[in-house]
């Protein structure tokens, strides 16, 4: 008898590629969402619903062995909600708990929570990586809600039988990515001079294909129960090398101004983008030897084949 899994989030970027593997691997998959027109993949059974926190979900977790939750109120820039935090409480904390508690009742074996990196704070010190264990420190309203659903379900796990695989990546990336890094792409692809060619940060980023295969390990891996884990590519790379990087993977030149970190900080400062240059200028990076340790898992794909990928849709829509 196949394994059943109930995903959330399957029009999503990292949702649509968790889907299309698991039915690769033969998975049967029921995928909640709101607009089914939106699933790519043929062979799944789609559930759709309106106001996620609310959902009775009972019919549709009626022999699930696992769900693996994806959906979420996401991280943006500059959120236009009078009040973000209940607005992300909403979504991210209520609508996972009551997804979870039905998911416990229907004796669903695990629930895998696809969290945040923001969980554990905003930024780090040069060769000071966040650790699954550390102490959390989230700095915005997104990070304090996906902490808050973080402690509800293992507070649930800790009264019921199913088993909680927490996951908290960095900075996604992979073919169709959008916002920051698309922008990037489509600067490097005009051969745009930007002044990032003196950045001497590290940042910790996740290809896309990598944080799946982390996802389908952590659904069975006995190991993985009750467990919290950072996940990344394991190579860290400055803004600079991640610029030149791109640009090589895009067969263009990258064209770097070497613009002091100090000068660009104090100018994002001025204009209000403190949180960009964070970005550009600061260091995020994670240790992933707990995740390496314990599940046996290593990433299988390097920083330079993602880049090409990304780089191979990138032109394959430009071109469409």
């Amino acid at each position: 008898m196949s394994q059943s899994v109930f995903l959330t989030g399957a029009t999503g970027f990292v949702g649509g590629a968790v889907m299309r593997r698991l039915v690769t691997d033969d998975v049967r998959v029921t995928a909640a969402v709101r607009d089914g027109s939106k699933v790519a993949c043929g062979d799944v059974d789609v559930v759709r619903f309106d106001t996620f926190e609310d959902v009775n979900w009972h019919s549709s977790l009626a022999g699930v062995d696992a769900v693996v939750h994806c959906a979420a109120r996401v991280h943006v820039m500059s959120d236009t909600e009078v009040d973000p935090l209940a607005a992300f409480r909403k979504v991210n904390v209520e609508g996972t708990l009551n997804l979870a508690r039905q998911a416990a009742q229907a004796g669903v074996r695990r629930f895998v929570f696809i969290s945040s990196i923001k969980v554990n704070g905003e930024g780090t010190r040069p060769g000071q990586p966040y650790t699954a264990d550390d102490q959390c420190a989230p700095s915005d309203a997104y990070g304090v809600s996906k902490l808050e659903a973080e402690q509800g379900l293992l507070a649930l796990a800790a009264r019921t039988s199913m088993e909680i695989v927490i996951i908290r990546p960095v900075l996604v990336y992979g073919p169709g990515v959008k916002a920051n890094f698309l922008n990037m792409m489509r600067w490097l692809d005009k051969g745009i001079p930007l002044p990032f060619g003196a950045i001497d940060n590290r940042r910790s980023l996740v290809a896309l294909d990598n944080l799946v295969d982390l996802i389908i390990t952590a659904i069975n891996h006995p190991a993985a129960a009750n467990q919290t884990f950072l996940v990344s590519d394991g190579d860290d790379l400055s803004t600079t090398q991640l610029l030149r990087s791109t640009a090589l993977a895009l067969g263009k030149s990258a064209r770097l101004l070497p613009v002091p970190a100090w000068m660009l900080s104090t100018a994002a400062r001025l204009v209000g983008k403190d949180a960009l240059s964070q970005r550009l200028c600061g260091s995020l990076q994670v240790d992933i030897q707990k995740t390496r340790t314990l599940l046996r898992w290593a990433p299988p794909v390097s920083v330079n084949d993602a880049l090409k990928a990304v780089a191979i849709h990138y032109k394959s829509d430009k071109q469409q």
